[in-house]
């Protein structure tokens, strides 16, 4: 049976310590729910109301987008041990990047890593656990996004991040092409060229 808090106790706080791997989802306004898992040491709770985890540069960009538009975020985390449980945060985000003030601040709760885009802050407004009995048991890490950074470098990095004109991300099109009618909700533009993505 699902249970509802207004903050993590110290039981999930322990819970969440074990885990190697969380989910987000983020939705703009209109069209389709983004959801991504996430990975490594990138996942801090700073207290039993607040969360932060950095992002890695990988395909895409529309979390940030989002968080820009309305702020929601849910994350979810789930046992791959033995003992199952999924416990979900539902709040609202703010994006760091690393012009900001507040990253560098931020920044030193995580290790260092090539590909550090962005810093999400969370405020929860509500936890939920559930069971979770069908989740299976978990396999291991990998470092392919990892050495991808590496190979790249600060420099190719930040390229990436900008990419030409006539590579932008199609969220950028598919979001201004909605707000002009021109698509509906539910539809997509993926007239743009295709860029170099991380191997993953």
């Amino acid at each position: 049976m699902a249970e509802r808090y207004t903050e993590l106790n110290d039981t999930l706080l322990r819970f969440i310590e074990k885990q190697h791997m969380f989910f987000v989802g983020t939705s703009a306004a209109g069209g389709r729910v983004s959801l991504s898992p996430k990975g490594m040491d990138t996942f801090r709770v700073t207290n039993p109301k607040e969360v932060v985890w950095l992002n890695l540069t990988g395909n895409r960009n529309e979390t940030a987008a989002h968080v820009q538009e309305n702020g929601r975020m849910t994350i979810m985390l789930c046992s791959f041990e033995q003992q199952p449980l999924i416990l979900r945060l539902y709040g609202r985000a703010t994006v760091f990047h690393p012009r900001d003030r507040e990253w560098h601040r931020l920044q030193s709760l995580f290790s260092e890593y090539a590909g550090a885009r962005q810093i999400f802050r969370v405020s929860i407004e509500m936890v939920q656990t559930s069971c979770g009995g069908a989740v299976p048991l978990y396999g291991g890490d990998r470092d392919t996004l990892l050495t991808w950074a590496e190979d790249k470098g600060r420099e190719g990095i930040e390229k990436y991040w900008n990419p030409p004109q006539s590579a932008q991300p199609r969220l950028e099109a598919t979001l201004h092409l909605q707000k002009q009618g021109k698509l509906g909700k539910h539809q997509d533009y993926r007239g743009l060229q295709k860029i170099s993505q991380p191997p993953i």
